[in-house]
């Protein structure tokens, strides 16, 4: 779980986006790599500093020493907390994963499922199931991507190095506190590299505040195989937060000819008949209905979709900060009952090129033999390999960069 209202963006959704390198129906699978602590003396010596400091917010030397046994400096979460995926892709990518085919298909099936669950969890909290399903598949990917990093190493970690101190020691504390309480043993406690836990990755704090016993067995459990806690967890926390039953997160909108941009941005609210008035339509024509205030983004540039947004997309934004994060929930949970994919046009990227165009470069080198991993048209590490080892094998300048002019030469 991502709040960024504390600061932190873990994700991505903090797990299941941000492992994805291009080619995402197949990389989206894989588990990250197991992550390995080095000796590092000034880490060891800010633990025993802040042992001391935990032992005086109440936790045991017990606790204190069981947890601490097997942790330690992990670089791996550094590197990762310099590189998250809301900040470092487009719209257009980021869609292309959050929405992707596997992901809409694989939801849809969960939606079936687990729909007594969720039915009964959209029952207690008046979450829609489809929101709840939305946030378990960004955040894990419906629980195949939970994370396997040990969780008092990597909030350690980050709290040591300092960027962001004061709020990954509070967590750290919090993790404690959990143990401490025999919620979870410390080899079960693992998360993201950020210290987020569980099916819907929750932070600590969050775990102790907002986590549920939906299933009344004495535990809020959101690390086991069944995903029930943490579903009702994620829906307990979107009620707490504001989230109004029956009124949607956004729609997609047309905007007209000479539209004044300097309008739109969160917070800059009319309403859907001010923006009516304006000629904003959606995208069947219509004018939006009275959802409440509302404001006008666009995430791509003005050549880019639209949205018209409402107070839920606000709430959705309790969980985790980044528009992007945002409109990947809410477009996600239509797509998963039916609705239809983005209408609006993107406009080409820094090289010239369209999503089509990247996709048919992936598939075409997977021809030659320089394997992208899949072709859903975002460029990761995997295509930027594949582009390198194919320049190289023809003669070309090696620069990793997709081009107009490389696929013209695939052609």
């Amino acid at each position: 779980m991502t709040l960024t209202r504390r600061t932190v963006t873990l994700g991505i959704g903090a797990m299941a986006l941000s492992a994805c390198t291009g080619g995402t129906a197949s990389v989206a699978r894989k588990p990250a790599p197991q992550m390995r602590a080095v000796p590092n003396t000034e880490y060891d010596a800010w633990v025993a500093g802040f042992r001391t400091r935990a032992a005086a917010r109440g936790i045991s030397q017990s606790t204190l020493s069981s947890a601490f046994r097997a942790a330690g400096f992990l670089p791996g979460v550094i590197e990762r907390d310099r590189n998250q995926t809301e900040f470092t892709r487009t719209l257009e990518d980021y869609l292309a994963i959050a929405a992707s085919d596997s992901r809409i298909s694989t939801g849809r099936a969960k939606l079936r499922s687990h729909g007594a669950v969720l039915s009964q969890i959209e029952a207690k909290y008046g979450v829609e199931a489809r929101v709840v399903t939305a946030i378990w598949g960004l955040e894990s990917r419906y629980g195949e991507n939970r994370g396997n990093v040990p969780v008092i190493s990597a909030l350690s970690t980050l709290a040591f190095e300092g960027r962001r101190g004061a709020f990954f020691e509070s967590q750290l504390t919090a993790a404690l506190k959990i143990l401490q309480n025999g919620d979870v043993s410390v080899a079960n406690m693992t998360g993201s590299w950020a210290g987020a836990m569980g099916h819907t990755q929750f932070i600590p704090t969050s775990y102790q505040a907002y986590a549920v016993d939906f299933r009344g067995d004495g535990q809020r459990d959101i690390w086991s195989d069944d995903p029930t806690d943490a579903l009702a967890s994620a829906a307990a926390y979107l009620k707490r937060s504001g989230w109004t039953k029956g009124q949607p997160w956004g729609v997609e909108v047309r905007l007209p000819d000479g539209f004044n941009t300097a309008q739109t941005g969160r917070g800059k609210n009319q309403s859907p008949a001010a923006w009516a008035a304006q000629g904003v339509r959606d995208m069947n024509g219509a004018k939006v209905p009275n959802h409440g205030g509302a404001s006008i983004l666009i995430p791509a540039g003005a050549k880019g979709p639209a949205f018209m947004v409402f107070r839920n997309f606000t709430v959705i934004s309790r969980y985790n900060n980044s528009t992007l994060y945002v409109i990947g929930i809410g477009h996600l949970s239509d797509r998963l009952i039916g609705g239809p994919p983005i209408k609006g046009n993107f406009p080409p990227d820094a090289q010239g090129m369209t999503i089509n165009d990247r996709k048919e470069l992936q598939q075409r080198l997977t021809a030659a033999g320089f394997d992208t991993e899949g072709a859903d048209g975002v460029i990761g590490a995997n295509t930027r390999k594949a582009i390198s080892a194919y320049q190289q094998a023809s003669g070309l300048g090696v620069t990793g960069i997709p081009s107009v002019a490389l696929l013209e030469h695939l052609r």
